[in-house]
């Protein structure tokens, strides 16, 4: 359970009708990864809007949140909205899987005159597809105050939750003051406050009030969107730190009108993507990528921040996505998440330029000592984690003997090994598992001698052996068979050299 949540957000001020090419599948579930948190980063200037969804589970009373701010902030700075916006963002957002299809061929029938043709392009396949104020007098500080040295700068409800906003002079003071004002924070929390206080910053200090969120109809705990002016573009993950026992996944959607949002003082690494992988890939694409993912983070030193998508989301720009698993983002949704300087035309289209990045973020305290800090650029490729699986074509006449077909199939056999070796490196999941979807059409393949098979090598203790026609698993049989044969035939033959030979002249009878 989280008493202080992972996500201390983009906090500044502290120094430091569209043509797809195929058809989407699925997407990475969020459930992926243990307790990720999400925030949207919307940045205008030195104006920035951070929103923040929890991934609290547990009793509402032990909720906290405790959030470094660059200044105190006002009641129309601070917003409860509805999580349908992380839904929308993760699923247009998140790494795809894709289908294809291989065009059908034709084989004609001996009695047919007509020419081999392959018939049509390639073609896609649809997959799976308000607020009142409570008196300041209400929290007792009184005799002390001197002790703590913590100030209440203003107080709000808002949403069903209680928020402060707190100022400082002494780290063990806010610590102390938070725990007996029933704040559940861990323990040595004081050092990781102590940088934020030494710096100037406030404290935007969150819990849930019990009746205001039982009178809710939604019995979740709403997104927190607050908006500030700033020049620091920086996202604070230290104090998320202070009770983690292990390793914590942050994704993180950036709006932005310049470009490619980027981390500055961790290197961005954007994640393996547009790689062919096999058919059964598409019943295991939840641990399929959860595997990339975490070789790719180890491969990179643990201490990246994985780019995941980005696009050119401009109102005047019709393809957002390729393909795309949901619509794109409405105005009022854009709105919603604090993109504030488009223009509206209807709903679906606007006019204004916008660029979106989505980053991972997997963090510790020992590989990401600092916090993270981010700036916009001039960058404004395309680019999304995308995974593509082809069907295999087929034969029209259900013949295979014709010179397209098998020009078709050895093609795909290579092909398959291909894909199987990019799954392997991708993912270390072990090619001798996926000998059988290579041999699938091997029955079909007239020239035996042209099939290839996974190069040999070891493989976590496994030897990947070539792939053989099947006829071949009883060669064994038929070799013992032969040589039995060959066996029998010397013994017969032996025996009738050895027999007696008796004429009538060799007869002779004694009384």
């Amino acid at each position: 359970m989280k008493n202080i949540l992972a996500i201390l957000l983009a906090l500044i001020g502290f120094q430091h009708s569209q043509a797809f090419c195929g058809f989407y599948v699925a997407k990475a579930s969020m459930d992926l990864f243990n307790h990720a948190s999400q925030v949207i980063l919307v940045k205008d200037g030195s104006k920035m809007t951070v929103t923040m969804y929890s991934d609290f589970h547990g009793d509402i009373k032990d909720f906290a949140m405790v959030v470094p701010v660059p200044q105190v902030l006002k009641k129309e700075q601070i917003k409860v909205i509805e999580k349908d916006i992380f839904t929308r963002l993760n699923d247009y957002t998140a790494p795809r899987l894709v289908n294809y299809k291989d065009p059908d061929f034709y084989c004609p029938h001996p009695q047919d005159k007509n020419e081999i043709t392959i018939l049509g392009e390639s073609m896609p396949i649809r997959g799976q597809l308000a607020a009142s104020v409570m008196a300041l007098d209400e929290v007792v500080v009184t005799g002390r105050k001197k002790k703590y040295k913590v100030k209440v700068q203003k107080k709000y409800s808002i949403g069903g939750y209680d928020i402060l906003i707190l100022s400082a002079k002494k780290s063990k003071g806010l610590e102390e003051w938070l725990k007996d004002h029933d704040y559940k924070i861990p323990e040595g929390a004081s050092e990781v406050l102590e940088p934020y206080i030494k710096s100037g910053m406030k404290f935007f200090v969150v819990k849930v009030n019990e009746k205001a969120f039982e009178r809710q109809q939604n019995k979740y705990l709403h997104p927190l969107q607050i908006t500030y002016n700033s020049e620091r573009f920086m996202l604070p993950i230290r104090l998320g730190m202070a009770n983690a026992k292990g390793d914590q996944d942050m994704i993180v959607y950036a709006f932005s009108k310049k470009g490619r949002i980027e981390c500055t003082n961790y290197q961005t690494h954007k994640i393996p993507s547009n790689m062919d992988v096999p058919l059964p890939v598409a019943g295991l694409f939840d641990n399929f990528y959860s595997s990339l993912f975490d070789k790719s983070w180890a491969a990179r030193g643990k201490d990246g921040v994985m780019f995941e998508y980005g696009w050119n989301i401009t109102g005047s720009n019709p393809v957002k996505c390729d393909p795309c698993p949901t619509p794109a983002l409405t105005y009022p949704q854009l709105v919603d998440a604090g993109v504030d300087w488009l223009k509206s035309r209807n709903n679906f289209n606007y006019s204004g330029k916008l660029y979106i990045s989505r980053m991972h973020v997997r963090y510790n305290r020992e590989k990401f000592p600092q916090d993270l800090s981010f700036q916009e650029t001039p960058n404004w490729k395309n680019f999304q984690g995308r995974y593509v699986l082809r069907y295999p074509g087929k034969s029209i006449t259900g013949l295979y003997n014709c010179d397209a077909a098998q020009t078709y199939l050895k093609a795909l056999r290579k092909r398959r090994i291909e894909e199987v070796k990019s799954l392997e490196e991708l993912t270390d999941w072990p090619a001798i598992g996926y000998q059988d979807y290579i041999q699938e059409y091997d029955q079909h393949i007239i020239d035996w001698g042209y099939l290839e098979a996974l190069p040999e090598k070891e493989n976590k203790g496994e030897i990947i052996l070539p792939v053989l026609p099947n006829w071949f698993k009883w060669a064994p049989f038929l070799l013992l068979g032969l040589f039995l044969m060959v066996l029998i035939g010397l013994s017969l033959r032996k025996g009738e050299q050895l027999k007696p030979q008796i004429s009538k002249e060799d007869l002779h009878f004694q009384a």
